[in-house]
């Protein structure tokens, strides 16, 4: 077995005895889940996905499409014209709250039940279906694969939501929906109803993670300025009320779901997709929690970990057939690793003048614009200059 998959093996059954919490008892098909069901998938910048436990298993999305069709609308719309609909500030209260600004209506945040109603009714559609196929069709190209809906959860979660009803109608009251109610309500909840695995709940979180980069197909979902949006808002938002513990213990944005599923992602790092029915207090998958805070700690993801890599670029200097001394960088670049690089180049015996000192960024993978400058600056005043593949 590859160490990788045996850690999440470890990991895994380090947790699987533990029982506590209870299935979401609100939506009747919820209700009729198997607890015990114990899946986890985790994928990298290469696409390569690794499951261990009922990896195949198919649940419903649930709350976890919330920042999705954020990220859907975010990109369509901007940023401006959505927040005029929805805000990013952490609610500090359960999911479904009537969180919303005194004087605006505008609901807290897009990972609350009133803020995903909301995003959903920005979505473009004439009606329920249209604009619930528009939802699939953006959360299949999120998976790298066609979703479908699980109708007779559709079915259970329309005959028991008139929370969701009261909150939409609220909602247009201030006018943060527009025309037909009900049609923004059914939509969303056949997007909740979206059939996924932790597969590929682990490829959706990837692609934030890699920039809105679709680590399986290489497609660019949304824009890099997008994933990082929403990144940052289920940093504080993703998990209700418990973010703030989720923050301190995992440190990764997150976003659950009351069918036990929970994503989460290290930005440039991985996407990672779990289930586990049983919910604590605030709605978030029990076992699903302590798995990601044993993950966060054996694969140093905490958000707020030092990562050297990304302050120290690999360097390798060599002298080419040109006579010229290329210094060649990889990994990423960014503001504080032009430093060193320039402390690295300002060591080089090289006789500078003309062509004859060459720092080549080409496979650097991801380059700061502000680095890039700094670089060109200083290499510039040195007498040589930057590569950079056009």
């Amino acid at each position: 077995m590859d160490p990788i998959r045996q850690m999440l093996t470890d990991v895994l059954d380090e947790v699987r005895p533990r029982d506590e919490g209870e299935l979401a008892q609100y939506i009747p098909e919820l209700a009729r889940a198997d607890p015990d069901r114990l899946g986890l998938a985790i994928v990298g910048p290469r696409g390569e996905v690794v499951a261990v436990g009922d990896a195949d298993a198919e649940f419903t999305i649930q709350s976890i499409s919330k920042p999705f069709v954020f990220a859907l609308v975010l990109d369509a719309l901007g940023r401006d014209a959505v927040l005029r609909h929805v805000g990013v500030e952490p609610s500090g209260e359960p999911f479904n709250a009537i969180s919303l600004e005194h004087e605006t209506g505008r609901p807290a945040n897009p990972l609350i039940n009133a803020g995903a109603l909301a995003t959903t009714a920005l979505v473009a559609g004439g009606d329920a279906t249209e604009r619930s196929a528009h939802i699939v069709a953006g959360l299949s190209r999120f998976a790298g694969r066609t979703l479908r809906v699980d109708e007779d959860v559709y079915a259970s979660e329309s005959a028991t939501g008139d929370r969701n009803r009261a909150l939409a109608h609220l909602l247009r009251s201030y006018g943060h929906i527009d025309g037909d109610v009900d049609g923004v309500v059914e939509a969303y909840f056949r997007q909740c109803s979206t059939l996924v695995t932790v597969c590929d709940v682990a490829v959706m979180a990837g692609t934030l993670a890699f920039g809105g980069r679709n680590p399986v197909t290489g497609e660019q979902v949304v824009s890099a300025r997008t994933a990082r949006d929403v990144a940052s808002i289920m940093t504080s938002c993703g998990m209700y009320d418990g973010s703030g513990s989720w923050l301190l213990r995992v440190g990764l944005p997150a976003k659950s779901g009351v069918s036990g599923g929970l994503m989460a992602l290290a930005p440039s790092q991985f996407g990672v997709g779990v289930l586990s029915p049983r919910l604590d207090p605030h709605g978030n998958s029990t076992r699903g929690r302590l798995l990601l805070e044993r993950l966060s700690e054996s694969f140093g993801m905490h958000v707020f970990e030092q990562h050297e890599g990304i302050a120290a670029p690999g360097v390798v200097i060599e002298r080419g057939d040109d006579g010229a001394v290329h210094v060649v960088l990889d990994g990423e670049l960014s503001f504080s690793g032009a430093e060193r690089v320039l402390a690295a180049v300002r060591g080089v015996d090289v006789e500078l003048g003309g062509e004859q000192l060459v720092v080549d960024v080409r496979a650097v993978r991801q380059l700061h614009p502000a680095a890039l400058a700094v670089l060109r600056e200083q290499v510039g005043d040195l007498g040589g200059r930057v590569h950079v593949e056009v």
